[in-house]
C-alpha cells in the first residue's frame, strides 16, 4: 500500500531510512546536498523532487514525479521506468551515458553532461538544453522537439542538425563550429543565436531574428564583419551591439582604425608592451595591453579593466594577480 505524506514529512522519513515501500509526497521534496543519501525507495511518486548534489548513484525504479531536479549526480544511466511529466533536469551529470528510449517530457535539461554521446531514439520534448555536451555527436533517427526551444551551445562534436527538426521557436547553436548549414526545411519562428558557429550565411527569410550571445544583430554583423569599420563602431549607440562589433572585427583592427591613447609603455620578455585606451560613448573605456609572446614572437592585444594604468599591472591582472607587485615571472625583463 502506498503511503502518502507531505514533502516535509517525507523528507524526515527518507533521511531516517524508515521507508519500506512505495511513498507518495505532496509538494516540493528538497533533498539536495544530502551527501549521505545513498538510495530512494522504488515506487516513489509526487510533485517536485530535488536530489541534486546528493550521494545517489542511481535513480529508483518506477519513480514518477511532475518535476525531477538531479544536478551533479554520478549517474551513468536513467531507468526506463522513470516518468517525469513537466521538467527533467540532469545538468552536470558528467558520467551520464544513456537515456531511455521514448523519453517524453516537457523540458529536458542536459547541460554539461560531458559523457553523453547520443540522445535516445523516440525522444519527445518541447524544450531541450544540451549546452556544453562536448561528446554529443549524433542525433536519434526519430525524435521531435515540439515547436519549443533547442539550446546546443558549445556542442563541439556536433556536425549538423537532424532532418526531423523542421520547426522550432528558438535555436541556440553558438559555439557549434561543426554546424555549417541549416536544413532548407527548418523554420525558426523566434530567434537564432549563431555566435561562433560554423554558419557563414543564411537562406533568405529563414529566420526573423539573429542573435550573437543573446544580443540581437543583423546578418551583416553576424556574417560579414569585414565590412564593419572602427569609425562605425564608435558611432554605434547600443553598447551591447558595439561590443559584438568590436569582437567581430578584433581588437587589433579596431585599435588600428580608431587610434588609441597610449597610457604606458615598457618591455618584457616578449618585447615592447603597450597599454592603450579608447573612450567609448555611454560605456566604460576600452583598455587593452599589447604584448608579444617570447616563444613565437606573435603579438596579442588583450582587454583589461579600465582602472588599470600600467602595462605591468595589466600583465599581472591577466596572470591572475590582484596585486601587481606579486607578479614577477622569471622570464620577464
Amino acid at each position: 500500500m502506498t503511503q502518502t505524506l507531505t514533502a516535509a514529512e517525507a523528507r524526515k522519513t527518507l533521511l531516517q531510512g524508515k521507508v519500506g515501500g512505495p511513498l507518495k509526497f505532496l509538494g516540493r521534496l528538497d533533498l539536495s546536498g544530502q551527501k549521505g543519501l545513498r538510495r530512494l525507495p522504488d515506487g516513489l511518486s509526487g510533485d517536485t523532487l530535488d536530489i541534486s548534489d546528493t550521494g545517489l548513484t542511481e535513480l529508483p525504479a518506477d519513480l514518477q514525479v511532475g518535476e525531477l531536479i538531479a544536478r551533479n549526480l554520478p549517474l551513468q544511466s536513467v531507468p526506463a521506468s522513470l516518468r517525469v511529466q513537466f521538467r527533467l533536469t540532469l545538468d552536470g551529470c558528467t558520467r551520464l551515458q544513456t537515456l531511455p528510449k521514448g523519453l517524453n517530457v516537457g523540458s529536458l535539461n542536459l547541460q554539461d553532461c560531458l559523457s553523453l554521446e547520443a540522445l535516445p531514439e523516440g525522444l519527445d520534448v518541447c524544450f531541450l538544453n544540451i549546452n556544453r555536451c562536448e561528446a554529443l555527436e549524433s542525433w536519434p533517427a526519430h525524435a521531435q522537439i515540439r515547436f519549443g526551444h533547442l539550446s546546443a551551445r558549445d556542442c563541439l562534436s556536433l556536425r549538423g542538425l537532424p532532418e526531423w527538426l523542421t520547426q522550432v521557436a528558438q535555436l541556440d547553436i553558438s559555439g557549434c563550429r561543426g554546424i555549417t548549414a541549416l536544413s532548407p526545411g527548418l523554420r525558426v519562428s523566434g530567434w537564432l543565436d549563431v555566435a561562433g558557429s560554423g554558419l557563414t550565411g543564411l537562406s533568405a527569410g529563414s529566420v526573423p531574428a539573429l542573435r550573437w550571445r543573446g544580443v540581437r544583430v543583423d546578418e551583416r554583423l553576424a556574417f560579414a564583419p569585414e565590412t564593419i569599420s572602427g569609425a562605425e563602431i564608435l558611432t554605434q549607440p547600443n553598447a551591447e551591439v558595439r561590443r559584438v562589433m568590436m569582437e567581430r572585427i578584433g581588437s587589433e583592427r579596431f585599435l588600428a582604425e580608431v587610434g588609441a591613447t597610449v597610457l604606458d609603455r615598457d618591455t618584457d620578455a616578449g618585447g615592447e608592451r603597450t597599454l592603450v585606451r579608447v573612450d567609448l560613448p555611454d560605456d566604460e573605456p576600452f583598455v587593452a595591453v599589447c604584448v608579444g609572446c617570447p616563444s613565437t614572437g606573435r603579438r596579442y592585444t588583450l582587454r583589461v579593466p579600465p582602472t588599470i594604468t600600467r602595462a605591468q599591472a595589466a600583465s599581472a591582472w591577466l596572470a591572475g594577480f590582484d596585486e601587481p607587485g606579486l607578479y614577477a615571472p622569471m622570464i620577464e625583463a
